[in-house]
């Protein structure tokens, strides 16, 4: 990633930092995993529980929650979207009897999504199909060491991540 011919001038290009060529193929092949992946899980959610990904992860994180329920920007932040993408996502889910939103009785400036019967059921029914997908996907191709090496080598990012995002 190094635009040699789209810089503004000798000062910028000693001050970039540019990917050498290992850094610049592992983070093609980051990129393209975290879309293959993504999409691979999403396709066979669609195909055989009409849900996407990420209604997908909201349902499942709602289920794992104290009493089934979650504030929304809680929600928003396990499940890795931003707020206006899981309302619209919720929006959907609760047009199919599997979440209910009300106000927080703790503090009325929020909203708090609760995951139904119907849609505990619904995960129940998805989560074989979506677990088994997963082994596929990810865990099949890699040894226990390599899990453990991903896992290690995620967090280590998430944490940079947080750390910069809080500057």
């Amino acid at each position: 990633m190094n635009p040699k011919n789209s810089h503004s001038g000798k000062g910028a290009e000693s001050q970039t930092r540019w990917l050498n060529d290992e850094e610049k193929d592992t983070f093609f092949t980051l990129m393209a995993l975290i879309i293959e992946v993504d999409r691979s899980l999403d396709k066979e959610l669609n195909q055989n529980a009409g849900l996407s990904h990420f209604g997908y992860t909201a349902l499942a994180r709602l289920s794992e929650a104290e009493n089934r329920q979650l504030r929304m920007s809680e929600l928003a932040s396990t499940a890795n979207g931003s707020l206006s993408r899981l309302s619209q996502v919720i929006a959907k889910l609760e047009k199919k009897g599997w979440v209910t939103r009300s106000a927080d009785p703790d503090d009325g400036r929020y909203t708090v999504a609760t995951l139904t019967d119907a849609g505990y059921d619904k995960v129940v029914a998805t989560a074989p199909g979506h677990v088994e997908q997963v082994q596929k996907v990810l865990f099949d191709p890699l040894t226990k060491s390599q899990v453990q090496q991903v896992h290690t080598i995620g967090q280590r990012i998430l944490r940079r991540i947080k750390e910069l995002d809080s500057e």
